[in-house]
């Protein structure tokens, strides 16, 4: 190989190492409560990544659980004080959802909590269409503190009741 290609090699690697630290860095300045962010992987393909949690100076740490759609069932089984969360479109939401769900658009999930979800320590189970935003909105909520989230996927794998 010649010199030139390998002193051009080493300069883009060199580069690529420098954005990242930059861009890292970026991230780490933009956090003004000094969180730490961790990251623990996805399921949507090769690039997906979720934030699982951040954990605060005082080291409570938020995170959630993803079940399968048959323990979300048995859970709704027994009343009790937990929300179902639909994640979807308003107008997706209103074409059908399991009984009793709020629906919360995971793109309406930001910065800041939601008002209809009030008490971060709460019990909440979101679903979506598929599982895919299911996923991104319980990291999303995470993110914001909430400590009792379980991710079951999507209504279309949802064989029970349908409200309208």
């Amino acid at each position: 190989m010649k010199t030139s290609t390998k002193l051009i090699i080493a300069g883009m690697t060199i580069g690529v190492v420098v954005a990242g630290v930059l861009i890292g860095k970026r991230f780490i300045d933009a956090d003004k409560e000094n969180h730490t962010v961790q990251i623990i992987g996805g399921a949507d393909g090769p690039t997906s990544v979720f934030l699982a949690g951040k954990v605060s100076d005082n080291s409570k740490q938020a995170k959630y659980v993803s079940i399968n759609m048959e323990e979300a069932k048995e859970a709704f089984e027994t009343p009790g004080n937990y929300i179902i969360l639909d994640v979807r479109r308003a107008d997706e939401f209103a074409e059908g959802h399991i009984p009793g769900a709020i629906n919360v658009a995971n793109e309406d999930i930001g910065a800041d909590q939601p008002a209809q979800l009030s008490d971060l320590d709460q019990v909440i189970y979101v679903y979506c269409r598929s599982g895919r935003r299911s996923k991104e909105a319980s990291a999303k909520l995470a993110a914001l503190g909430y400590t009792n989230i379980y991710e079951f996927g999507g209504i279309q794998d949802w064989d029970g009741e349908i409200e309208k």
